[in-house]
């Protein structure tokens, strides 16, 4: 018999001081069994630094052609296609004709995750951005992870303060074009 997801609840208080957007988020994520807590830390970050009406988790790595977040508008098109960790330029291509916005949130070295896409056909490849975060900060912060979880979460001057059950860190959010 197959392991289930692990659903984690997040409450998090979000201060997005660039985007102007002030909320408290009550979030279940459902973690798979092969996911890392960095890869599921990455896609909280992400959902919160692009939190706006109608944002949603996909099924997750079961969901093959859905993005990890997508964001969709009251009609029910898809607005943004938001990619975790290292997609491969088919994911960011296909995303790209299906969305008006793509965007890729990562906790792994951004020059390594952009050199696979190197030369590869990406639409609108120029127009998809990729977010990292300084070396070790997800990392460091996975390790509070809990199955119920507080968190407060602020973004001023693309700067991202974190505290996580106690923990906390910062890191700038460096962001830059795909291709």
């Amino acid at each position: 018999m197959a392991i289930g997801a692990t659903i984690h609840t997040f409450t998090v208080q979000l201060s997005d001081v660039d985007r102007g957007v002030y909320d408290e988020l009550q979030l279940r994520v459902a973690r798979h069994p092969s996911e890392t807590a960095p890869y599921m830390l990455t896609r909280v970050l992400a959902y919160c630094l692009e939190y706006e009406e109608g944002i949603a988790f996909s099924e997750g790595v079961a969901a093959t052609d859905e993005p990890a977040v997508m964001v969709r508008d009251l009609t029910g098109a898809l607005v943004a296609w938001v990619e975790v960790g290292a997609p491969d330029a088919a994911r960011l291509h296909t995303g790209s004709m299906k969305a008006e916005r793509v965007a890729v949130y990562t906790h792994r070295d951004p020059d390594k995750v952009a050199a696979a896409w190197a030369g590869k056909r990406i639409h609108r490849g120029d127009e998809v951005l990729l977010h990292s975060f300084e070396p070790g900060f997800v990392e460091n912060l996975a390790k509070a992870i809990e199955r119920r979880n507080t968190a407060t979460l602020t973004r001023t001057e693309g700067r991202v303060w974190l505290e996580l059950n106690g923990a906390a860190g910062e890191s700038d959010v460096h962001t830059r074009a795909a291709a």
